[in-house]
Formats: C-alpha cells, sequence, structure tokens
C-alpha cells in the first residue's frame, strides 16, 4: 500500500463524517415527523396528506437525477453538496413559519427536492475522494459513513419530540434549518474533486444479456422498502392516536430502532464479506413479517418498543446490504445497479404516501397490515428473483 494518498484521505474523511452526520442528524429530525405536522399544525385531510407524501419523492427523485447527471459530467460535487445544504436551510427555515398547505408544498418540490440531493452527491464525493486516493477500502469507507447515518437517527427521533414537546413544530424545522446551515459550511471545507476521466469506460460494457433476476429484485425492494416507509411514517400517528403515546415516546421508539440499526449493520457488513448477500437479504425480508404482523397487533407502547430489533434487523438487511446485492446481480453495470436500488427507494417513498391516506380513512393500524401484504410479496418476489448459476 502506498503511503501518498493516505493524508489526504485522512484529511478528506474527517469533515466528510462529519457532513455524514449533520446530513443524517437533519433528515432523522424532519422526516419522522412529517406526517403528524401536516395533519395536525396544517390540518391536511388524509387526501391531501397523501398526495403531499406523493409528490415530495417524485419531485426528490427527478432533482437527484438531474443533479447527478450534472455533477457526473463536471467537477462539482462539491459545489452540489453545498447548494443541497443551503436549499434545506432555506425550505426548513421556511416550514418553520409557514402553515398554508399549497405553499409548502411548492418549498418542497423546489427547495426540499434539490436538499434530497444530499446524501447520493455525499456518498459519490466519498467513492470519488477513496479512488483519487488510491483506497481499494471504499466499501468499508461507505459502510461507515451509513452507520454515521444510523447513529444520528439515535439522536435525532428523541431530540425532534422534545423540540416538538418545548417549541412546538416551529422549534423543531427551525433546529432543522440550522443543521443544514452547519452542513453547508462543513461542504465547503470540503476539496473539489476533477471530474473522472474514465466514466466512459465504465458507458461501454452495457452490452450485457437480460437478467430476470434484476427487475424482480426491483419490485420486491419496491415492496419491501415501500412497507418500511409507510410504518415509519405511520408510527407517529398509530402511537399518538391509537394508542395514546405521547411524542417523547415516538422519539425513543424512533431513536431506538436507530441505536439498533448499528451493531447489525456492522454486524451484517462483516457477514457479507463471507455469505451471500441474498441470503442476508432474504433474513432481512423474513424478519419484515415479524415486525408488521407485531405492529398490526399492538396494544401499547412498549410492544411497539419491543418489536424494534425486527424492524432494525429489516432496515439493517433490506436498506444497507440492498446496494452491494444489487451490484451482485450485474457486477459488469455497478451503476446502474446501483440506480436501480435508489430509484426503488425512491418508488417506495411515492407508494407509502397514498396508503397512508388509505389507512387514514380507516384507522392507523390498517397501514401495518398493508405494509404485512407487501412485505409477503415482497419476500415473494425476492425468492423468484433467484439468479441463476453458471
Amino acid at each position: 500500500m502506498s503511503g501518498t494518498p493516505a493524508p489526504f484521505r485522512l484529511a478528506s474523511l474527517v469533515p466528510l463524517a462529519a457532513v455524514s452526520t449533520a446530513v443524517g442528524l437533519g433528515t432523522a429530525l424532519a422526516f419522522p415527523f412529517m406526517s403528524l405536522f401536516l395533519s395536525t399544525e396544517v390540518g391536511a385531510s388524509p387526501v391531501a396528506l397523501g398526495a403531499f407524501l406523493l409528490v415530495m419523492p417524485l419531485a426528490s427523485l427527478v432533482a437527484s437525477t438531474w443533479l447527478g447527471s450534472v455533477s457526473d459530467a463536471r467537477a462539482v460535487r462539491r459545489t452540489l453538496l453545498i447548494v443541497g445544504a443551503l436549499a434545506g436551510t432555506a425550505g426548513y427555515g421556511l416550514f418553520a413559519v409557514l402553515r398554508n398547505y399549497w405553499v409548502l408544498l411548492a418549498v418542497s418540490t423546489t427547495l426540499g427536492a434539490v436538499a434530497s440531493s444530499l446524501l447520493p452527491q455525499m456518498f459519490a464525493y466519498a467513492k470519488q475522494v477513496l479512488e483519487r486516493g488510491g483506497s481499494t477500502k471504499a466499501p468499508l469507507i461507505i459502510t461507515v459513513l451509513r452507520t454515521l447515518i444510523s447513529l444520528a437517527w439515535v439522536a435525532g427521533p428523541p431530540l425532534a419530540a422534545l423540540l416538538v414537546a418545548r417549541a412546538g413544530f416551529t422549534g423543531l424545522f427551525a433546529v432543522t434549518a440550522l443543521v443544514f446551515a452547519v452542513v453547508a459550511l462543513l461542504s465547503f471545507r470540503l476539496p473539489e474533486v476533477a471530474a473522472a476521466p474514465p466514466v466512459e469506460e465504465v458507458v461501454e460494457p452495457v452490452v450485457v444479456g437480460p437478467r430476470p433476476s434484476l427487475p424482480l429484485s426491483v419490485v420486491a425492494f419496491v415492496l419491501l422498502q415501500g412497507a418500511v416507509t409507510l410504518g415509519v411514517i405511520t408510527l407517529p400517528l398509530f402511537m399518538t392516536e391509537q394508542l395514546h403515546g405521547t411524542t417523547t415516546d415516538v422519539g425513543l421508539v424512533l431513536g431506538l430502532c436507530a441505536a439498533l440499526e448499528i451493531p447489525l449493520m456492522i454486524g451484517l457488513g462483516v457477514l457479507a464479506t463471507r455469505v451471500d448477500h441474498r441470503r442476508l437479504v432474504l433474513v432481512g425480508a423474513t424478519a419484515a413479517l415479524a415486525y408488521h404482523a407485531c405492529m398490526l397487533l399492538a396494544q401499547d407502547t412498549w410492544q411497539v418498543a419491543a418489536a424494534q430489533v425486527f424492524s432494525a434487523t429489516v432496515i439493517s438487511a433490506v436498506m444497507g446490504i440492498g446496494i452491494s446485492y444489487f451490484q451482485s446481480l450485474a457486477p459488469d453495470r455497478p451503476g446502474y445497479t446501483t440506480t436501480m436500488f435508489t430509484n426503488s427507494t425512491t418508488v417506495a417513498s411515492m407508494l407509502a404516501g397514498p396508503l397512508l391516506a388509505a389507512a387514514q380513512l380507516l384507522t392507523y393500524r390498517t397501514a401495518y397490515g398493508m405494509s404485512l401484504v407487501m412485505s409477503v410479496l415482497g419476500l415473494a418476489f425476492l425468492l423468484l428473483a433467484r439468479p441463476r448459476t453458471r
């Protein structure tokens, strides 16, 4: 191993780790309580809530895809990190003071959509920095960055619950805006990395035969991640309105799940070097059945807390190992398979919004019945997606 790249790598990764943690914290503060904010503070109807949660990820998909193509063509990744962070600062600053549904929707589909590009741009920047430094441990470092995001989710939801209890949603979104301002400052300190000349070489080996396992896996992941997302956005409403818990209870439960994710993610990451990725994802899909069944039957907040062991397993296996699993389906097309994974995540978020709206018309418990059905179907598609051995 050459000693030349190490100093550059260390100097770059420390602020990048700080960016990762701050981005995770900002997301962990705002996302879990968004449905509660729209429902109680803005007064959105079930249909309006579902529409908001559908349009928001759709706008994010468009913005992230466009900004991703811009960053691949030019050496502007650090600039896009700063722009995304400033968009988050402005967007959540407006969320702190505005209560008009349509104006908030406009903010969400513009500033919020640009801010959503932070995570993919951050991971792309990290990979680029490591490749330029000659590191062969990019997957390990990226796993560490993902773990830092999970760590931020340990503190984020309980802190968000405390802010809502003490300062209302105005305080919550004001602090979130401040966190994104910190991300902008940290990103400003990162060095810009030149665009990679060999990008064209990656485009050429596109001539590959069809792999039925890939489209089946996309469907499976849309269903499995859709079930997870629906469960997360329903949790605050289910716990406060049906189980008569408090926002503090919600924050503690979400924080507990994130805390459990950290050792599970690291452990599964180690296992992934020796065990077939598909087997680990199947474990996560099976845990999804257990989690949503527990939530469907839960009668008290402590039962919801106990079920987070299953929830953390699902997130760690399906979302943590998911990228590696997709890349293993077509090792010669890593860019394409990674994009398919991230697109499945976005489509899953779009699917969850209307389903939550439907659950509001019935009971919030119904959402976990929907999640259970989606998980069963996701597991079935995953079993059908078994790759053919050569």
